[in-house]
């Protein structure tokens, strides 16, 4: 179960942020093969002066459509599905709302299997919850 956190520039159409969630999901569900009712997404918008980036790190120049996600997910992949993932995220939203490459920004936080609660206070997926 993947927790997603994107954050962007306020002024962005419904339209276009409901696109940049459809295409992290969709890269999700492909490289990662995260069932298709597993979404969990926080939209952030932030004025200017709450999104501070470096335009030109790395040498990649960013723009003010920048997006920055944050994906939260199990530490079990190993880096080509990380590395695919990065792939399909960035080429489903440069397909749709229409985003450089150079401003998608994809942080992964791993954690462990027993580092989720989906409620009732137990460790989802963690068999015996016993301590």
């Amino acid at each position: 179960m993947p927790l997603v956190r994107i954050s962007l520039l306020k002024g962005k159409s419904p339209a276009h942020i409901r696109a940049i969630s459809d295409g992290i999901h969709c890269g999700l569900r492909d490289a990662y093969g995260v069932p298709a009712d597993d979404r969990f997404h926080l939209i952030h918008q932030h004025a200017p002066d709450e999104l501070i980036y470096d335009s030109d790190y790395l040498g990649l120049h960013r723009t003010d459509d920048v997006v920055i996600i944050n994906i939260v997910a199990g530490n079990w992949r190993d880096t080509a599905k990380k590395k695919a993932l990065y792939r399909a995220i960035t080429d489903n939203l440069v397909a749709d709302p229409g985003l450089r490459p150079e401003d998608v920004l994809i942080v992964l936080s791993p954690n462990a299997r027993d580092e989720w609660s989906f409620g009732n206070g137990l460790a989802s997926y963690v068999q015996d919850d016993a301590d």
